[in-house]
């Protein structure tokens, strides 16, 4: 079952021509159109699917500083600025909330870790406080553990994933953006070696400058023009709950359960650092690049073997012309199914932990498809050997709370301005070039 989403109305004109055009309506994508318009620039925004349809609508929800890797703290930093500038901005409501973050644990190893975080974030004015094992039971009042500590990003916040990819595509419009849903990009159009145009099921739109955003497809279509881009699929599973009286009133984070409040009383839940993966022609082509990450994560990762991955979906083998359907139109709406197994795990651990929340059933549960990079930090780049193009996607799972820095970053490359952050930690040339990665740790 999808997760829910906030429809958005298509614009009146398909357009011949744009400065910018944008494949994929996600967060990265959606948030790069506002900033675009924003600054007057002609910008088309296109999905095969719906606005946040995919990874977008199906994620946590945390928009958080806490535990990412050093690259990307300047980004959050700046993107948590603009979650807190948007909803007024742009008079949507986004959901987001400056309510911390709560971290609680039985484990010593996690609490060194998060202390050492903790350490290096503090040069860059992130706070991270540790929690005695007190403190850890005083801010998750009504749990059933003894917990040896935690961490408490006070700071840190969330925000709704059905609502903000939308709420932005809206704003984007307001300001001038065109936007085109169930109208996929089968390809580019190339003139001396430049970005002229995207080819797409409803015709040519020319332009210079295109940034994709196309989550767990965007190696797929990077393929098609002779661009390696190694990214490895993961399906994560969460689920909502019916409304209830909340007794956990901050996301928080447990090694059994994680969960977020939403703004109608009930919660998204997952099992934490979980996940499966169905490999197929892709996952086996850059094998050999998540093998760290793979050894690491391997007790929580289930492997699924399904010979129809190697013929559908975005780590299949498809090949197309670009006046023929594309596999972009074959799968509109990528949809994994939820592990049910899971939600039944995180279920039980989360009535264990909170017998307050004995009753809570669930009411929808989804799987999502994480388009991830070997070392976990997302390109946001210019694709030296095709110009016009520029990638923004391998967000390995927490792209959602850096999302509104991602698209501003990449609206920057786009337009040739001052980027707000020092783009080199998230170039394309880092995966290609011949360098290995170490395992990341937990994100």
């Amino acid at each position: 079952m999808p997760a829910p989403i906030r429809y958005v109305q298509d614009s009146r004109f398909f357009p011949d021509s744009a400065d910018v055009v944008i494949i994929g309506a996600g967060i990265a994508g959606s948030s790069a159109a506002y900033e675009l318009a924003k600054q007057g620039v002609s910008v088309v925004l296109l999905d095969k699917g719906l606005v946040g349809g995919e990874q977008s609508s199906r994620n946590w929800g945390w928009c958080r500083q806490q535990n990412r890797d050093e690259r990307e703290l300047p980004l959050i930093i700046y993107a948590l600025q603009r979650w807190a500038e948007l909803g007024q901005e742009t008079g949507e409501e986004l959901g987001f909330r400056r309510t911390g973050l709560v971290y609680a644990t039985g484990n010593q190893e996690d609490i060194n870790a998060w202390d050492n975080w903790g350490k290096m974030a503090k040069g860059y004015g992130v706070r991270s406080d540790i929690l005695t094992s007190e403190q850890a039971k005083a801010m998750t009042p009504g749990s059933t553990s003894r917990w040896l500590g935690g961490v408490s990003s006070p700071t840190d916040g969330h925000a709704e994933p059905s609502l903000a990819s939308p709420g932005l595509a809206i704003a984007a419009q307001r300001l001038g953006a065109a936007l085109f849903q169930q109208c996929a990009v089968r390809g580019l159009d190339i003139s001396a070696g430049k970005v002229s145009g995207v080819i797409t099921e409803r015709g040519m739109i020319k332009t210079t400058r295109v940034i994709c955003a196309g989550g767990a497809w965007t190696s797929m279509f990077c393929r098609r023009h002779g661009i390696d881009l190694p990214l490895g699929n993961v399906i994560g599973t969460a689920f909502r709950t019916a409304p209830v009286e909340q007794a956990i009133t901050v996301p928080l984070y447990t090694p059994d359960f994680a969960c977020r409040p939403q703004l109608d009383g009930s919660y998204t839940v997952s099992v934490s650092g979980r996940g499966r993966l169905t490999p197929g022609a892709q996952g086996l082509r850059y094998a050999r690049q998540f093998y760290p990450t793979f050894k690491a994560r391997r007790k929580n990762l289930k492997i699924e073997l399904a010979l129809a991955a190697f013929f559908s979906g975005p780590e299949s083998l498809a090949r197309w012309q670009f006046d023929r359907t594309s596999p972009f139109e074959k799968v509109r709406i990528l949809d994994p199914a939820a592990d049910m197994a899971m939600v039944q795990e995180g279920l039980a651990a989360m009535r264990k932990e909170y017998p307050a929340l004995s009753a809570v059933r669930v009411e929808q549960a989804w799987g999502g498809m994480i388009d991830s990079t070997p070392d976990a930090v997302p390109v946001i780049s210019h694709i030296p050997r095709l110009p016009g193009l520029i990638v923004s996607a391998g967000y390995s799972g927490h792209g959602f709370g850096i999302g509104p820095g991602a698209g501003r970053l990449a609206a920057d490359l786009a337009t040739e301005s001052t980027p707000i952050v020092d783009p080199t930690p998230y170039r394309y040339s880092r995966l290609v070039n011949g360098a290995s990665f170490d395992a990341p740790g937990m994100m």
